[in-house]
């Protein structure tokens, strides 16, 4: 670790002797994240221009769901940022396939970072790493600590466990046991399949079989979440098949209900909401001494446009982003966005902590449709939306909803054929 944290000092006293720059450099950002303005303003930008007076920051944000659509033009009509934020996998694989996004891979700074965290801005085979990976999110459950004290239940690690305290919220009546609802079908796949089913497909060893064609998603560990899915209909309170989203963020935070499925991007928003103590557990165990599994999901990266004219500078502040000041800056400001390096970065927010903590305790993977297999129609991310709601409402076995999610991939994706 040591020669890496050399390395990327020596790249930054590099930079400063070439304040043999003419005149300061100004890199321009293209993002989503506007609500990110106010950190890049009050916190990275200084922090980054301190260290490299010749290189000056402009960050530049679209809206969400506008950013793919305005940053094509820009790159169409040249007009785009030096540095361009990254969407994971297809969205900014298709960029770099059309030159727009260059190759990082001889960057030093790269060896910060573990195959699964660069696998979401990598080619499918490896070869080329074509953005610095920032954050993730990671999937558990957050639970309020006061029901839990009132009613005498115990934090579950097993899924008997899980099932035990459902119970006991249900039959003690103060709680709903758990918030989520199936009305828009997404949070069942994310916050319930994507939770849950690693521990059963034992992660990436079960995400890259069914990539390769060595899994079909028949398979008993493809099949056996949708069952054990099916049996959080119980505990989801009246209503829940109509129940949206933000229903269930309100029922939770208003302290109605006992458990949330989540994913720790909710960690800000809750922290702002609530008037009791949270804490989180990861996804239960089979039995316990299993290997845990969690989903850690490739959230955020930043990549260098090919059309820059400043690539030295772009590049000083890309090993800047993977470094441990970076980590600790970004991780803290926006806490359940975790830093993605090697480096451990401390967390000042207790709740992020107890989240992030699992990666030294269990193997980490990412959601199983977002690689590779959600490029043809039927799109299988989508697909698996339908499928986690049929399940918990009881509209189809989980041998049906395994035949059909199989048989669509299998219709386009020829290692399933």
């Amino acid at each position: 670790m040591k020669r890496k944290i050399i390395s990327l000092a020596l790249a930054g006293t590099a930079l400063v002797a070439t304040s043999a720059y003419a005149q300061d450099v100004t890199l321009t950002i293209e993002s989503w994240r506007n609500d990110d303005l106010t950190l890049w303003q009050d916190k990275i930008i200084p922090a980054f221009e301190a260290e490299h007076p010749g290189i000056k920051l402009n960050f530049v944000p679209s809206a969400p769901a506008e950013y793919n659509s305005v940053l094509n033009s820009k790159l169409d009509a040249g007009s785009a940022g030096d540095l361009l934020t990254c969407r994971p996998f297809d969205v900014s694989l298709a960029l770099y396939d059309a030159g727009h996004l260059a190759d990082l891979s001889d960057m030093d700074a790269m060896s910060n970072f573990s195959d699964v965290a660069k696998s979401a801005w990598q080619t499918d085979d490896g070869s080329a790493t074509f953005c610095v990976p920032m954050a993730s999110v990671i999937h558990g459950f957050i639970y309020n600590k006061d029901a839990f004290e009132e009613v005498g239940v115990e934090v579950p690690t097993t899924e008997d466990e899980f099932f035990a305290a459902l119970e006991a919220f249900k039959e003690d009546g103060s709680y709903i046991p758990m918030a989520m609802g199936t009305n828009d079908q997404w949070e069942a796949a994310t916050m319930g399949y994507q939770n849950i089913g690693p521990t059963y497909w034992k992660g990436e060893e079960g995400r890259l079989a069914l990539i390769n064609g060595e899994q079909k998603l028949t398979d008993p560990q493809w099949v056996e979440p949708y069952a054990t899915l099916a049996k959080w209909a119980d505990y989801l309170g009246d209503g829940f098949e109509a129940q949206t989203y933000p229903d269930s963020q309100n029922i939770f935070t208003l302290g109605r209900a006992a458990i949330y499925p989540a994913g720790s991007w909710e960690i800000a928003g809750f922290n702002s909401l609530v008037d009791f103590e949270m804490g989180a557990f990861k996804p239960p165990v089979k039995n316990a001494g299993d290997t845990c599994y969690i989903s850690d999901h490739t959230d955020i990266g930043i990549g260098m446009n090919t059309s820059t004219e400043h690539p030295e500078a772009a590049k000083t502040f890309l090993a800047w982003v993977a470094s441990p000041e970076f980590a600790t800056i970004f991780g803290n400001a926006l806490p359940g966005f975790f830093p993605l390096s090697d480096t451990p970065v401390e967390m000042e927010d207790p709740l992020a902590k107890e989240f992030i903590g699992w990666r030294s305790e269990c193997e980490s993977t990412i959601r199983s449709t977002y690689q590779i297999l959600s490029r043809g129609t039927p799109n299988l991310e989508n697909e698996t939306w339908g499928a986690s709601a049929a399940a918990i409402k009881g509209t189809k076995t989980p041998e049906e909803l395994g035949e059909e999610l199989q048989a669509g991939l299998a219709s386009w994706y020829e290692p399933q054929q």
